[in-house]
């Protein structure tokens, strides 16, 4: 078969003008970024429609290092759902190069599902991750240059600030770095470090905006620390907003590009699902609602991380109601789960599987915890024999779910109806009542203890003495309302990434907090997180090249 980059650069493409007309967007509303690329207007969204259309979420179990291939089914789902006479459009987070360049590859799907033109949109796209990046930057200027600036000093005390500088690479060298070496000329010494963009709260600020408004009122809500006093200080006191929102005026703005087959895909914001929430922006999503009919997104890693975030943090913050949930299982990460070694994924195994399954049927019971109705779909690879297979359906048969073989990746939408009958039917019975874990009048802690004992299935929650005195703070600075937005491995339903399958019998760990006021939620850290990766042994970038004719190979 064809690598991915092959296969996308051989389709044919259609000017994004003729997508565009497709969904009844007029070329005057068209902010062109090139051929097949083009920006929206926020006056696309309207909101009586929203509420009429379809909203599916794909999720997936824990899965492999490689991933499940959520986004090869959320892809091939609206191609899937475009071929049974729907109206569909798939709406996606954006790549990070870190990525792409790093161990995961892209992020447009794969196989005969992707997202077009798969180039552009996995190196620097329409821009949105720079711009995020240097609004984030410019930030950490002000902060440094105040600092220096005796005569308009805030006072900041140096030792606590926790605003980071970001750059959307895999760079380890810069997670601890010291800053302002060589003499007074040159800023204050302090320790600083990098994080990369898409765990920036300026990536999770512009998915959880509404506008321009309120993107302007969180960044001036993001706190930067105290001064020698103990006040704490915000973005606002050092007049940064209207620059870094003219940073972000395009930013703000979701992408429409297509799939292979033509079909409408908007692809907006690309925060981590490991330390943020992992979705596309709420305004792609409300775009896209008041668009198509049936909307496709998916949120990051497995359902206990990317699902529940989703729902407890975007789904209640912009008023969505959810209508079905597509959960991605593949036959390897059951094997995983049920004890093969990573040379054994590719290995036979019944027994394996049927080991595996357990954690296949947590994130099912976790589904209902939201009050939705699910479908499994069963990302097929080479390899996958029907006894494998027969296993997993006659599993989900107990959940009264209908687990449905998919091979988008080999077939596109052609491989992807079934599933599509199986969602439309699933949301004309319109069982699905979604429902929040948490109410945000909860305490910080009530919060955590009911996602790890409910959805990760942990006994008890332990805080560590930093913790608690971050928690206090927390609570000082009014911040207790807030939803919490869960980091912890994507590995495990439990804290520890060694833990595979359903784990038991497990107390999970709060390391420490962070809180983003202005995306506006707090952040308790399981383990140790990181938030600038490093590169594998054999980095994806060094199989990647470019010709004299301007023709890229190796991404993937």
């Amino acid at each position: 078969m064809l690598t991915d980059i092959a296969i996308s650069q051989s389709a044919p493409i259609r000017h994004i003008k003729e997508i565009a007309a497709s969904i009844g967007i007029s070329n005057n509303d068209l902010e062109y970024y090139g051929k097949f690329k083009a920006k929206l207007p926020l006056k696309l969204i309207d909101e009586e429609r929203i509420g009429q259309h379809h909203l599916v979420l794909v999720t997936a179990i824990t899965p492999t290092p490689a991933g499940e291939g959520k986004t090869t089914i959320s892809v091939g789902l609206a191609d899937g759902l475009n071929k049974i006479g729907k109206k569909a459009m798939a709406v996606l987070r954006e790549p990070s190069l870190g990525p792409v360049f790093g161990l995961k590859g892209g992020a447009t799907g794969g196989g005969y599902s992707q997202i077009i033109p798969m180039e552009d949109i996995n190196l620097h796209f329409t821009g949105d991750f720079a711009a995020i990046e240097k609004a984030n930057n410019l930030l950490a200027a002000l902060i440094d240059h105040n600092l220096q600036n005796k005569k308009r000093s805030l006072q900041i005390d140096p030792r606590t600030i926790v605003w980071k500088r970001v750059m959307d690479m895999n760079d380890r060298a810069l997670r601890h770095i010291v800053i302002g070496l060589g003499g007074t000329a040159n800023g204050i010494t302090r320790e600083d470090g990098f994080n990369i963009t898409p765990a920036s709260e300026i990536m999770a600020i512009l998915c959880m905006s509404t506008g321009m408004e309120d993107l302007k009122k969180r960044l001036g809500n993001i706190y930067i620390g105290s001064t020698f006093s103990g006040e704490p200080v915000f973005a606002r006191d050092l007049n940064a907003v209207g620059a870094m929102a003219i940073l972000l005026k395009d930013a703000i703005k979701p992408n429409l590009v297509q799939t292979l087959e033509g079909n409408p895909a908007l692809l907006h914001g690309g925060p981590f699902a490991s330390i943020a929430q992992g979705t596309n922006s709420i305004l792609a999503t409300r775009m896209g609602l008041s668009i198509s009919d049936y909307v496709v997104t998916e949120a990051g890693f497995a359902a206990d991380l990317g699902a529940e975030k989703f729902f407890d943090i975007k789904c209640v913050s912009a008023g969505l109601r959810p209508k079905a949930v597509v959960l991605v299982a593949s036959i390897r990460a059951l094997r995983h789960h049920g004890g093969a070694k990573k040379d054994e994924l590719a290995i036979p195994s019944v027994q394996k599987v049927e080991k595996g399954l357990a954690n296949l049927g947590k994130h099912l019971e976790n589904m209902k915890l939201f009050g939705m109705k699910a479908v499994v779909a069963i990302n097929l690879f080479p390899g996958d024999t029907e006894e494998e297979i027969a296993s997993v359906k006659k599993y989900c048969n107990r959940y009264e779910v209908e687990a449905i073989s998919c091979t988008g990746f080999t077939d596109g939408g052609n491989g992807m109806t079934e599933l599509a009958h199986a969602v439309a039917e699933l949301i004309k019975r319109d069982e699905s009542d979604f429902r929040p874990l948490y109410e945000r009048e909860l305490s910080i802690e009530e919060k955590i203890h009911r996602i790890a004992t409910k959805v990760y299935g942990a006994d008890a929650v332990e805080y560590s003495v930093k913790a608690r005195n971050q928690l206090k703070h927390i609570k000082e600075l009014g911040f207790e309302q807030m939803p919490v937005c869960m980091a912890k491995t994507p590995k495990s339903l439990s804290d520890d990434e060694r833990k595979t399958g359903r784990p038991e019998n497990f107390i999970v760990t709060v390391r420490e907090f962070e809180f983003a006021a202005g995306a506006g939620f707090v952040i308790p850290i399981l383990g140790d997180m990181m938030r600038m990766p490093g590169l594998p042994v054999v980095p994806a970038a060094e199989g990647i090249d470019i010709d004299a004719d301007g023709k890229i190979t190796g991404l993937s």
